[in-house]
């Protein structure tokens, strides 16, 4: 039989709980010089390497990392697929950028060779950045999602995408119709979702390009098949607000609109939400929806500052994305960076480890996936990451005067990037290597 154990010794750290309900000092685990023990694509065992490697068979390989951190592997909670080639275009907000730039490269999408193209710089991006589990949208092309799960599960990874609805309101070369929305949906849900670590999201795009019948279809298919996910946006831009208000007149508000099509859930994540108050953050956290905190995104287009207070107060799961390609990095590290920039600008600060449990557990909390994703106790997925304290000559001098984990872990938030990322790791199987 194949050697399948292996262990991993380094600094360890993980999220264990959200630092605003339990507070810093009991929200984290952390092991100055840690054993990670993974079996079967599966981690067995986690502490101080003192103690357990006299318990291990001496035929187990050890990967050693001086100079290292090891923690469970990123959640993006939102990501555009078929934005990757337009990331960093010139000059737009919201909804003037989505018809001059975002449409079109949609458009390439039609054409599988190109999807299948994109599909694997994508992934090769996430690896490299150490992302190891997204929610992801496609365009409104099935091949699109196609083309991306084709790739994810060669590398069987955990990843929940879906192929947008939208029939109003977009280029006539870009909208489906309610029906074939629908049905597109479905057959995908029936080729990908459960097949190995690959889950489906119903996709409408925003409520402004989807027909109220195209919402009530997207409604019944998260009662045909109860454990997909839904993903859309909300209340990212004060004129989409308007808009929506504009063609949703007979709702209270935006996220009216989505719980009267019955969108709201457990595995209901909405991107953005810069602009909700606190009755919409009470109502998403009442039927156990999450948010997506996109920090490079909102900063890019001006869209505004998220208020992660408020919506702690709810209780509402968050979690941390990308936004790519309005966001400008696939980057976890980066974008908290971004994030603590957000709070610094409402008079709030954002703790190393409050970003820590955004980038993993409050990710896989805000998917439902905590039992599998998000930490690194036993029993779990071996998602992980080797986070090189030696990546750049400036982080190197840098963290040679951190005199704490909190610090050490602020200054790979601040000063990390692709480059802090020296292997990325899926199932126990190593996914990329700097």
């Amino acid at each position: 039989m194949p050697q399948t154990r292996k262990a991993y010794r380094a600094a360890i750290l993980h999220s264990i709980a959200d630092p605003a309900q339990v507070g810093i000092e009991a929200s984290y685990e952390y092991f100055e010089d840690g054993l990670l023990v993974v079996e079967n694509g599966r981690i067995s065992a986690l502490g101080d390497a003192s103690e357990l490697l006299a318990s291990l068979p001496a035929e187990v390989p050890v990967n050693h990392y001086p100079d290292a951190l090891i923690t469970p592997g990123f959640i993006d909670t939102h990501i555009h697929l078929p934005q990757t080639g337009m990331v960093g275009a010139y000059g737009e907000q919201l909804l003037d950028w989505l018809n001059t730039y975002t449409f079109p490269c949609e458009s390439q999408f039609a054409d599988r060779a190109h999807a299948d193209e994109v599909a694997d710089v994508f992934i090769k991006e996430l690896l490299r950045n150490g992302t190891t589990t997204a929610l992801v949208f496609g365009s409104v092309h099935p091949q699109s999602v196609d083309a991306f799960f084709s790739a994810a599960q060669k590398l069987d990874l955990r990843m929940i995408a879906g192929k947008v609805m939208m029939d109003r309101n977009a280029p006539d070369y870009l909208v489906d119709t309610a029906e074939s929305g629908y049905q597109d949906s479905k057959a995908l849900i029936e080729r990908w979702h459960g097949k190995g670590r690959l889950h489906y999201a119903v996709t409408p795009r925003f409520a402004p390009t989807s027909t109220p019948q195209q919402l009530t279809l997207a409604g019944q298919l998260l009662k045909e098949y109860p454990d997909l996910y839904m993903q859309t946006h909300i209340s990212e831009n004060l004129q989409e607000i308007e808009w929506v208000k504009e063609l949703f007149p007979e709702r209270k508000g935006y996220l009216d609109v989505y719980d009267h099509y019955q969108l709201l859930g457990e595995r209901s994540v909405f991107a953005h939400g810069v602009h909700l108050c606190d009755d919409e953050c009470a109502r998403l956290a009442q039927t156990g929806s999450a948010v997506a905190f996109c920090p490079t995104s909102n900063f890019f287009l001006g869209s505004g500052l998220f208020n992660l207070p408020m919506a702690e107060k709810h209780k509402l799961n968050v979690g941390l994305g990308t936004d790519i390609g309005a966001g400008t990095s696939f980057s976890l590290l980066n974008t908290l960076n971004e994030a603590y920039k957000v709070m610094q600008l409402q008079g709030a600060r954002l703790s190393p480890f409050k970003s820590l449990y955004l980038a993993t557990l409050g990710g896989a909390r805000a998917l439902r996936l905590e039992e599998r994703i998000g930490t690194l106790h036993p029993g779990t997925d071996a998602d992980f990451l080797v986070l090189d304290y030696k990546a750049t000559p400036l982080l190197e001098y840098r963290l040679q005067q951190a005199k704490s984990i909190a610090e050490t872990l602020f200054v790979l938030m601040t000063l990390g990037d692709d480059r802090t990322v020296l292997q990325t790791y899926a199932a126990g199987q190593q996914v990329h290597q700097r």
